[in-house]
């Protein structure tokens, strides 16, 4: 059982929360957009201010690792590096998909037998995008994929879609009117999310290997490097 500093960056939406033993303590967030490099740093300061704990008193680092916006997972990742190189503290990375799929799992109410379709905008027609059970299992892997009105084909005769996420507003509109396909509403992503799949990853040691650990953009990508101002002084 361990107290994890979980980070979300991989959307417009900056989030930070503190877990302990997989409850939550205390969650900042900012939602203004391209803002994550100059709030993340201050969110995780108020954060510890807020739950009376210190950075030296975490037993390690959970980090989002995407899909989703290239500049925003970088910047995420190289916060997280940089406080467990620091603190050296472990790192754990969080499938993206699979804690808004939670997230989604917690917050709504749908019939038995659903399957969760966590969606971030890939810009252009494409969203980010994978299928999960009520248990958090993975049924269909992370793809970039155009939606059309084939996309759950082979999921809808036995499984009602439910579908939330920033990609999930643009892809309404092809699914107007069909049943079996909701769209209700959910605060995801969130790092409130992260905290259960964290504090399992903790107990059973999934730790990565922080020097040569890289967001998993889904799509090519051509890095380059991200300024992340410091917590530790």
């Amino acid at each position: 059982m361990g107290l994890l500093l979980c980070i979300e960056t991989a959307t417009s939406i900056c989030s930070v929360a503190l877990g302990k033993d997989g409850v939550l303590l205390s969650l900042q967030e900012a939602h203004e957009t391209n803002q994550h490099s100059s709030q993340l740093t201050l969110l995780i300061s108020k954060l510890f201010e807020e739950s009376g704990t210190s950075l030296h008193d975490l037993d390690a680092i959970a980090v989002s690792k995407g899909p989703g916006s290239y500049t925003g997972l970088r910047i995420g990742v190289s916060t997280a590096k940089g406080l467990c190189y620091g603190l050296e503290k472990p790192m754990i990375g969080l499938s993206t998909l699979q804690a808004m799929a939670y997230g989604m799992s917690v917050q709504c109410e749908v019939p038995e037998g659903s399957l969760f379709c966590p969606m971030i905008d890939a810009r252009r027609m494409e969203v980010y995008m994978a299928l999960y059970d009520a248990t958090n299992e993975t049924i269909h892997q992370p793809v970039a994929e155009i939606i059309d009105l084939n996309t759950f084909s082979a999921f809808q005769q036995k499984h009602t879609i439910v579908c939330a996420g920033d990609g999930a507003e643009k892809c309404k509109p092809t699914f107007e009117g069909m049943s079996g396909i909701l769209f209700p509403q959910a605060s995801v992503p969130s790092a409130q999310f992260m905290i259960p799949l964290a504090e399992r990853a903790f107990l059973m040691s999934q730790f990565e290997n922080v020097a040569y650990f890289e967001p998993y953009y889904l799509k090519d990508f051509i890095a380059g490097k991200a300024g992340v101002k410091g917590l530790l002084g």
